[in-house]
């Protein structure tokens, strides 16, 4: 397979840093780009010259641990299944605790190739300040490891933390990536599509309390009063058939090109999903995948979606960073979620290009500040002048001739007599994939469990209730 011109720059500097005495190599490049081809060729160039015995890879889900060991089997044509005779064995961050030390006794015996996916999950400069996953790179593969690969889309964390493995500029503070490949480039080099992002709002809202009713003209001006929550604006049945209802029509003209083009829904939780697929087929007899964490095979799932025809999967943390469903064109941002990693993440599910005619990616959410500062940095992002924001004001959604699409009333009871608002479960807290998005949840939660234990918790539990390394990973030994 041919290589794209950035990713055979980033293996040759790659091959003439390690050459050079340099250990350690960490790629920035955006969603979508194909990182993935790009780790799995430098790793086949070292095996190829000799330069390493093994290749352990880790990436933050099962589903992109599954795609990683495939492209790599590929590649080296050699088997990468962690068994007997097998070049090596691909595994998500969360087995990184379950691994022993016969184990990590392959690094004083083996010259080992890692490749870290989405870097940014693993944080520490050291053992003090390290997470649970970072703690153990630090310990067992920094300095162990004859060479390491770390890949990024979103060079930052959240918590504003350090990535493990990587220097920071003075003063600046930003992090040093050996090569970067940004979105203008992957846009002008036909690597990624154009963003466009709908920002839906709604100029005739009312809140109904035991007093009075009060009226808003934005969900700017709503959320800055505090008295209703972004969560309830996601899970408004008005605002979800609108956002549902635009996202449709514009996969269903796109699809009258691309006749597999297909659209993500990303919901704030389980219960919401449900609430999401109910109303698609009520109100639109529209079916759609669901993947959550309760799933017993959501990887399944997703391989399946991947591959068939379906129009719709709604997802809750199963599908973000680093999962490859080249056709999906269309996105709705309705989790309460909102850091900016999250939204890149979400967003550049949409942006790889493909061969198909119609090239367009959309995604529609709520016009929430936050998300409309992120949805403007993208914009800075695009090498040229284009639309890459845009306002829609919610209309009635016309479900039958009767109803008046001019209509937009938003309603929301704040009533004493409506239901108090739900904490969130210890299950939803635990299906999120690292604590990148911690802060957001808190903002929902009223439990004092969220705390900076969080990253045991997970580790006990686990996102896909992944056994522990029952992989044949020791069979390598």
């Amino acid at each position: 397979m041919k290589l794209r011109q950035w990713q055979a720059d980033c293996i040759s500097l790659a091959l003439k840093q390690y050459l050079n005495g340099n250990s350690h190599f960490l790629t920035l490049a955006t969603p979508g780009a194909g990182k993935t081809l790009m780790a799995s060729e430098l790793a086949d160039q070292l095996l190829k010259n000799n330069l390493i015995d093994l290749i352990i890879c880790f990436s933050p889900s099962s589903i992109v641990s599954q795609d990683f060991s495939q492209s790599l089997q590929l590649r080296i044509n050699e088997r990468f299944d962690g068994l007997l005779g097998a070049k090596g064995h691909s595994l998500t961050y969360q087995n990184l605790q379950y691994l022993d030390e016969n184990f990590w006794k392959l690094f004083h015996r083996y010259r080992i190739f890692v490749i870290f996916d989405e870097i940014h999950h693993c944080a520490g400069s050291n053992i003090d300040n390290a997470n649970a996953w970072g703690e153990q790179i630090i310990l067992n593969i920094q300095n162990k490891a004859k060479y390491t690969l770390a890949l990024t889309g979103t060079p930052w964390r959240s918590d504003a933390a350090p990535i493990v493995l990587s220097n920071y500029m003075h003063p600046s503070n930003k992090i040093s990536c050996d090569y970067v490949y940004g979105l203008a480039e992957a846009i002008q080099d036909n690597v990624c599509r154009i963003p466009q992002i709908i920002a839906v709002d709604n100029n005739n809202i009312s809140v109904v309390d035991d007093d009075e009713t009060k009226t808003f003209t934005s969900f700017k001006c709503l959320l800055s009063q505090s008295i209703i929550t972004y969560q309830e604006i996601i899970e408004n049945e008005a605002v979800i058939k609108y956002v549902i209802s635009s996202a449709r029509a514009k996969l269903n003209a796109i699809r009258a090109k691309n006749s597999d083009a297909a659209g993500l829904i990303v919901a704030s939780s389980v219960e919401h999903a449900r609430q999401i697929s109910m109303l698609m087929k009520a109100c639109f007899n529209e079916d759609a995948a669901v993947v959550t964490y309760r799933e017993s095979e959501p990887t399944s799932i997703i391989q399946q979606f991947r591959h068939a025809n379906t129009k719709w999967i709604i997802s809750v943390g199963m599908i973000s960073e680093g999962t490859n469903i080249p056709r999906l064109q269309v996105c709705c941002h309705l989790t309460n979620i909102k850091t900016e990693m999250h939204f890149r993440q979400i967003l550049g599910r949409i942006l790889r290009m493909t061969t198909s005619k119609n090239q367009e990616a959309v995604m529609y959410m709520p016009a929430e500040p936050k998300l409309l500062e992120y949805a403007y940095r993208v914009k800075q992002d695009v090498p040229f002048e284009a639309d890459v924001v845009k306002f829609e004001k919610m209309k009635a959604v016309a479900l039958d001739k009767t109803e008046d699409k001019d209509v937009a009333l938003l309603t929301f009871d704040n009533t004493k007599t409506s239901p108090p608002k739900r904490a969130l479960k210890l299950s939803e807290f635990i299906s999120v994939i690292d604590h990148e998005v911690f802060d957001e949840l808190s903002e929902t939660a009223d439990e004092h469990f969220l705390t900076s234990s969080y990253e045991k918790v997970v580790n006990i539990f686990g996102q896909f209730k992944q056994e522990s390394i029952a992989l044949g990973l020791s069979e390598l030994r």
